[in-house]
């Protein structure tokens, strides 16, 4: 039997901004679940709601109809990793990683060593010491991926982590995130714009429609687990890439 609930799962679920007349219906109704240890990847056109519905798993906006659960008895029910990294400049990498760990206040010899596993992990040992504003783009990403895997989140909810880089160094990212998701299970759910990410990354990908965003598609990619980042080359890729682009397509087409 599967998992008797989902670890996430939302119902009927909008979200409005502004006041009426002016009122711009965001998101939803959209319905969706997350199974424990799923990697969820949702893709639709620009401005459809996709950061509107992770902010609302985050805590960080309230629905305006609807409900979002996250069911998880652990310290950190979720941890978020956000596209300008939402690091502290002013924090030393090792102090950024802790961070969730200190909020928790979990014993300082502890967090240090947590802290320091996940700088080893993530190739960032050498800069512990180091500010953000000394790093590039990719190892500023690979400090707040450490920061949020950590406090040892229920859920990750990342918002298209990867945009801001450039190509070679979104495909290492996506490998590096392929191994250690896969390596701990962790449940995810990863809102991107581009399709090839989603189909290297997911268990399953949700196409939304343009705003207010539902789920308009969903697929399986059909690249069993463990997998790397070879699947790039398989041709079920490529075509499943086409298909979705053409729905894709359709929806950022102007009404």
């Amino acid at each position: 039997m599967g998992e008797p609930y989902p670890k996430l799962e939302a119902v009927e679920l909008t979200r409005a901004f502004g006041r009426t007349p002016h009122t711009v219906h965001a998101l939803g109704p959209l319905d969706l679940t997350v199974a424990e240890g799923e990697f969820v990847c949702v893709v639709g056109p620009s401005g459809c709601g996709k950061s509107t519905l992770l902010r609302i798993a985050a805590g960080l906006l309230r629905p305006s109809g609807g409900v979002l659960r996250i069911r998880d008895a652990g310290a950190r029910p979720a941890a978020m990793i956000f596209q300008d990294y939402g690091i502290y400049d002013w924090k030393t990498v090792r102090a950024n990683v802790r961070f969730g760990l200190d909020v928790q206040r979990v014993p300082r010899r502890e967090a240090d060593a947590r802290a320091d596993d996940w700088l080893a992990r993530m190739g960032l040992a050498d800069f512990a010491g180091a500010y953000p504003a000394t790093l590039s783009g990719g190892m500023r990403q690979r400090v707040a991926i450490a920061r949020a895997l950590a406090v040892e989140p229920g859920l990750l909810l990342m918002d298209e982590p990867f945009a801001a880089l450039d190509a070679q160094l979104r495909t290492i990212l996506q490998d590096e995130l392929l191994e250690l998701t896969q390596a701990l299970r962790t449940t995810t759910l990863f809102i991107t714009h581009s399709l090839e990410e989603a189909l290297v990354l997911g268990d399953r990908v949700l196409v939304m429609s343009a705003r207010p965003g539902r789920v308009i598609a969903e697929r399986r990619p059909p690249f069993p687990r463990p997998r790397t980042g070879e699947v790039r080359t398989a041709p079920e890729f490529t075509a499943l890439k086409s298909e979705l682009w053409d729905l894709l397509r359709k929806e950022a087409a102007p009404a």
